[in-house]
């Protein structure tokens, strides 16, 4: 399966963010691939009122990301907000074209560093495998990178290819977390890890403030045995990659962890 990393730096304005997505899938099906990922909050960057810009699957943003996608004759991963309970927002991946149409809500919330997502965000329950051009994969979003039971659950559900969607947070010792994390969560699953982040808004003169994660880049791709396979810097840029099977047969034949696992 080829997959392109389409790593932006999103704006406040879906409508905006809408033309880095066809910006995007563009390069990605000039390039062969199968799959374009996006990252975390495509739809519209953190540190921005979610409420009022949040749809509905079937609402114009999402539509539009559909017919994007159907056009290029491509399957996309984007990240979007839908309305939820309690005046509460869904953190939402959209899967889309070449067939699909499936959305995981991001389970693990971001309260951390500081940061509260589950203050305007309602958490998802259930785990999502697609399957597109011969391959299972799996996707999961940011904060979900911490927590290696959500990847195992993935491959068992036949996953050998796991998308990661992001918008990291900045700070001390965050890249190096981001990094190490990616390709623990690569041996943990004995899978491709393809890991999209929003890119640094710095890179295009928008200064962050607040605590809201607004993004670092470094987009990664981990091979099975855990090894940085490809990487962006923190620029906007897309990252093309062919993730094969063999090496993940490979991996879990020579370190069968799934297999060996007593919890």
């Amino acid at each position: 399966m080829r997959v392109a990393l389409c790593q932006i730096v999103s704006t406040p304005e879906p409508a905006a963010n809408l033309e880095l997505v066809a910006d995007g899938v563009r390069r990605a099906a000039e390039s062969g691939a199968d799959l374009a990922v996006f990252p975390e909050a495509t739809m519209a960057c953190f540190g921005t009122k979610l409420g009022p810009l949040a749809e509905p699957l079937d609402g114009p943003w999402a539509s539009e990301v559909r017919r994007i996608a159907d056009d290029a004759g491509i399957a996309v991963v984007a990240g979007m907000f839908t309305p939820a309970d309690e005046g509460r927002v869904t953190n939402t991946l959209l899967v889309t074209g070449r067939g699909l149409d499936a959305h995981y809500d991001k389970i693990h919330l971001y309260d951390a560093f500081g940061f509260a997502e589950s203050r305007t965000v309602a958490p998802g329950a259930e785990p999502l495998v697609v399957d597109l051009a011969g391959t299972r994969f799996g996707v999961t979003t940011c904060y979900d990178v911490r927590f290696p039971g959500l990847f195992t659950a993935l491959t068992d559900q036949g996953a050998s290819v796991i998308v990661t969607a992001a918008s990291w947070g900045a700070g001390e010792g965050k890249r190096d977390q981001w990094e190490l994390l990616v390709r623990a969560r690569a041996l943990d699953s004995t899978s491709w890890i393809a890991a999209c982040g929003q890119a640094d808004p710095r890179t295009r003169g928008i200064e962050p403030s607040g605590k809201a994660p607004t993004g670092i880049g470094y987009s990664t791709v981990a091979g099975p045995l855990g090894a940085i396979h490809a990487q962006l810097a923190d620029a906007p840029d897309v990252l093309v990659v062919d993730l094969d099977e063999e090496p993940v047969q490979q991996a879990r034949g020579s370190v069968p962890v799934l297999a060996n696992r007593k919890f």
